[in-house]
């Protein structure tokens, strides 16, 4: 893998866009080879210099990111895409993950967010540069944890219903990006200062989504008890 990874941007407006180049350019091992401002554009670049990274909007006055994205995605292009948009539609969310995209970063931009997208990027791509031809199970395990991070991440695009409010939400995911135990409801309720009932409503929430696992544990006295645990 080269040093340095070609990035294109692709944003309609160009204020935004140089914001981004600006924030690039104080990030380590990234160089901006194209700015363009529309799809038909984006394409051209995208086939010229073969970017290894694209921050892609979805709303271009000739199109949509999305559309495009589609086109990389049919073709042989090795280009990888972080979308940098206001769409806080669940629905483009779910297209863009399902299309492959890295990351998924709302507007408006700010510089920590992108920084922490890019370094993660390199460390993937210097992941993959560096493993053999066969991978064993935890090689895996390690690149596909971002997956599984950035679908937590996603919780917040999502419509909460009723009785879930997003910021116990994310102390509960919290609470298992940093334990890998299996955890009772008392525990979880414990570690974010909430009853157990209150805990139990949003593990089983999570539950739902396909966020945690959830198990019986007998035991040896008393009742059964239900036990959660992260992906």
């Amino acid at each position: 893998m080269s040093d340095t990874l070609k990035i294109l941007i692709a944003e309609d407006d160009p204020q935004i866009a140089e914001i981004q180049r600006r924030f690039v350019e104080r990030i380590d091992g990234f160089d901006v080879i194209g700015i363009s401002h529309s799809t038909r554009d984006a394409q051209d670049m995208l086939d010229v210099f073969q970017p290894d990274l694209v921050l892609l909007d979805i709303h271009f006055p000739d199109g949509s990111g999305l559309d495009l994205l589609k086109t990389l995605r049919s073709g042989d292009s090795q280009t990888d895409v972080i979308m940098i948009t206001a769409a806080k539609e669940v629905d483009s969310l779910s297209e863009a993950l399902r299309l492959g995209v890295f990351d998924y970063v709302l507007k408006p931009l700010v510089f920590d967010r992108l920084s922490g997208a890019l370094n993660q990027y390199r460390s993937h791509k210097k992941t993959l540069s560096n493993q053999a031809n066969e991978l064993s199970q935890q090689d895996v395990d390690q690149l596909l944890s971002r997956h599984r991070e950035s679908k937590n991440s996603s919780l917040k695009l999502e419509a909460l219903p009723k009785g879930i409010d997003q910021i116990t939400l994310e102390k509960i995911v919290a609470v298992f990006r940093e334990s890998h135990d299996s955890l009772s409801a008392e525990q979880v309720g414990e570690r974010i200062g909430s009853s157990r009932t209150t805990a139990r409503r949003y593990l089983e929430y999570l539950v739902g989504q396909e966020r945690l696992n959830a198990d019986i544990n007998y035991g040896t006295v008393g009742r059964p008890e239900r036990r959660y645990k992260g992906l």
